[in-house]
């Protein structure tokens, strides 16, 4: 399965997203972007706007990438300026349960630690706003994000993984082909 050098990886916080990206990256030997790392500064101090257009705007200029992150609740100038260089776009779909409690696992993991696709300085932590953004996204933005995937036109790829086990048979997949 061939699915380009630009790959855009979409889902709910706690979904897989960073997880999946860093594995791509290391299958197809691309560099893996985090959106967490472009929009927050250390201490979880969101970084000037206009700084995070241009860190955007300079990693998609590159020419080879897995760039995984929503940048925000629905489709914004910066995704459609991405989705123009993208080959292929993977939106990862699971159920808020999992994502919650997967971001919950996650605080215990890197406990005073910060994850390898944060800021350095931005230690993992659950807050009130992150468990109502994760139960929230079903009805917030996973529409929106159907919606504008449903609108894009060939030759880019768009896979809807439904669910853990079509992320582990779409990687198991390709393994067998690559």
């Amino acid at each position: 399965m061939q699915l380009g050098e630009r790959i855009i990886v979409m889902g709910n916080s706690g979904s897989g997203k960073s997880t999946f990206a860093r594995q791509l990256g290391e299958r197809f030997s691309l560099p893996v972007v985090h959106m967490d790392t472009i929009w927050w500064m250390p201490g979880w101090v969101s970084r000037p706007i206009d700084e995070v257009y241009a860190m955007h705007a300079a990693a998609i200029a590159e020419p080879a990438w897995v760039l995984e992150g929503n940048f925000s609740a629905k489709p914004t100038q910066a995704l459609d300026e991405r989705l123009a260089r993208a080959d292929c776009v993977i939106f990862i779909d699971i159920n808020r349960l999992t994502c919650l409690y997967r971001a919950c696992k996650r605080r215990v993991m890197f406990s005073r630690k910060t994850r390898p696709c944060m800021t350095e300085g931005c230690s993992e932590r659950i807050t009130w706003w992150l468990v109502k953004w994760i139960w929230g996204y079903p009805r917030r933005a996973r529409s929106g994000i159907l919606a504008w995937l449903g609108e894009i036109l060939p030759p880019k790829q768009v896979l809807h993984l439904k669910g853990q086990r079509a992320v582990k048979n779409f990687l198991r997949e390709l393994d067998k082909n690559h």
